[in-house]
């Protein structure tokens, strides 16, 4: 197995696992799951499966060790004054705060000397060379397991957690296990806390009728988007990012909305199947996207897409930081001095500086990707710091902000500064970023359209055409769901014959128009390789 998407995952192993899931006793279960997880991630990284496992050995013992710590300070606090109480749990918490950093830096220390030490050692070249010192760092190269950068956030969530006392210590490695390694959200995400998945992942629920159908229907919507949409633009996409050199501004516009749209559209489709997966064995996994383009802000924006990556940056990197003492002290001077508004919002700056940079980093190693994180650092400050002034101007024009009008117009808005900074994200590194973005701002034309040989860059008129048509079926879906119109609810309230027909449609649909055989390459799921 390769992916999600290979036949022997949809032929062989779902169906072999729902069969032996079925026939095992309830309490058992959890165990095949964690087994199929195991097997599964083998099958993706073979003996880098190592690294998982260590981080899940590291997980449960850094949390019984918090555990038998906080066991201690309850017993040496018990009926004695709140002073004295204070100076033992003092004592005890610098203990918990030493594991809880221990813990974090084994698993940020594996990350990074992994996935970044060839960029620090390449850069740090780079330095010397340009100081004229005659030092020369070794580039390391190293394979990375699937889903390192995933895992690694959910086993700091969990020490963290366990930590603050907000879930307790868990007891049983198989379900620490289960939690960090569950094989539909392994490459992948979503990004879930122990506290969300844990329980239901154990139980062992029966696979019901209801569960099964409406699992296969969300796993066939996210095929839909990623074979019929997203590898359909692949082979354009490829030729753009690559020889952005050959192309003016139009074309280069065309790659950076061709490439959101794939990235969403496979993105997206990825996290149906994992959660439609899921769905089958009566297990809920946290959304992971709501509709991102239908926002009206950017903030709003980063609110809907990849919701479980911003809301862990937010619990445990923005939060933690604004709400520390120096910055709790410095809101109030500023609020004193700027107001309500303006103090908080330039006391976070740097809270918010660091969840981009963080955020940028994450994604990849280059340049590109911390500047697309910068950029959307910018992009939310200056929302913010402009907001009041905005308001002030459309009330002085009587504009209204409710209107359908004024609301598509900043959908429009949001939707080219999204296209600009996936351009980033997807540029081949830093110098084809910026000479992309030279081309889109000073190199703009729109003659490889009027002439017709944009339908020469890799896919033909009829890949546009059958492009557009899914892109339609998906743009009235998430408009029905934007509605609050469930429509996997809606198609099961119809007559078997209609249901089955829909149902039928949509596989023909997709045997027909999704992308592969002559001509097409499989195509990786793009958010593994982060």
């Amino acid at each position: 197995m390769k992916s999600y998407y290979s036949l022997s995952y949809f032929l062989v192993f779902i169906p072999l696992l729902i069969i032996i899931y079925s026939i095992t006793p309830k309490k058992k279960r959890w165990f095949i799951l964690l087994t199929a997880s195991l097997i599964f991630s083998y099958s993706l990284s073979d003996k880098l499966i190592v690294y998982l496992l260590s981080s899940i050995i590291v997980v449960y013992l850094s949390g019984l060790w918090l555990k038998k710590i906080n066991d201690k300070c309850d017993k040496a606090t018990e009926n004695i004054d709140k002073e004295e109480k204070k100076i033992i749990k003092a004592k005890y918490n610098g203990k918990k705060k030493l594991i809880l950093i221990g813990s974090i830096l084994i698993h940020v220390g594996i990350l990074i000397f992994l996935k970044y030490s060839g960029f620090f050692a390449t850069n740090i070249n780079t330095l010397f060379e340009a100081l004229n010192i005659n030092i020369h760092l070794p580039i390391p190269k190293f394979l990375l397991p699937i889903g390192i950068s995933f895992y690694t956030l959910q086993a700091i969530s969990y020490s963290i957690d366990v930590y603050r006392g907000l879930i307790p210590a868990e007891k049983h490695l198989g379900k620490v296990a289960l939690y960090m390694s569950f094989f539909p959200q392994i490459m992948e995400g979503p990004i879930c806390r122990y506290n969300e998945t844990a329980d239901s992942l154990y139980e062992g629920k029966s696979i019901t009728y209801h569960n099964f159908t409406f699992g296969i229907q969300r796993i066939m919507y996210g095929i839909l988007k990623k074979c019929v949409i997203a590898d359909r633009l692949n082979p354009l996409i490829t030729n753009i990012f690559t020889n952005y050199n050959e192309f003016n501004g139009g074309i280069i516009l065309l790659g950076a909305i061709a490439y959101t749209i794939q990235l969403y559209m496979e993105f997206s489709g990825t996290m149906d199947i994992v959660i439609g997966t899921s769905e089958i064995f009566g297990i809920k996994l946290t959304e992971n996207f709501q509709r991102p383009f239908a926002s009206p802000t950017i903030s709003e924006f980063w609110k809907r897409w990849h919701i479980t990556l911003g809301s862990w940056f937010k619990d445990y990197i923005f939060y933690p930081i604004s709400t520390s003492k120096p910055f709790r002290k410095l809101t109030l001077v500023l609020r004193k001095k700027l107001g309500n508004y303006y103090g908080p919002v330039l006391a976070g700056v740097t809270a918010l500086f660091t969840v981009w940079l963080l955020n940028g980093f994450w994604h990849g190693v280059g340049w590109q990707y911390i500047l697309f994180g910068l950029y959307h650092f910018c992009l939310i400050l200056i929302g913010s710091l402009i907001s009041p002034l905005i308001k002030k101007i459309t009330d002085k024009l009587h504009i209204n902000r409710s209107s359908k009008v004024y609301h598509i117009i900043q959908i429009i808005k949001v939707c080219i500064l999204v296209f600009i900074g996936e351009l980033i994200f997807r540029a081949e590194g830093l110098q084809a970023c910026l000479s992309m973005l030279q081309s889109l701002f000073t190199n703009f034309s729109l003659s490889s359209f009027k002439d017709l040989s944009f339908l020469k860059l890799g896919i033909d008129c009829a890949d546009y055409i059958i492009v557009g048509v899914t892109l339609i079926i998906v743009f009235i879906i998430s408009h029905l769901e934007e509605k609050n119109i469930n429509v996997r609810v809606l198609i099961n309230k119809q007559n078997i014959i209609l249901r089955w027909a829909i149902y039928y449609a949509f596989i023909l649909f997709i045997i027909i128009f999704g992308a592969y055989g002559h001509g097409y390459i499989s195509v990786d799921p793009i958010y593994a390789q982060f």
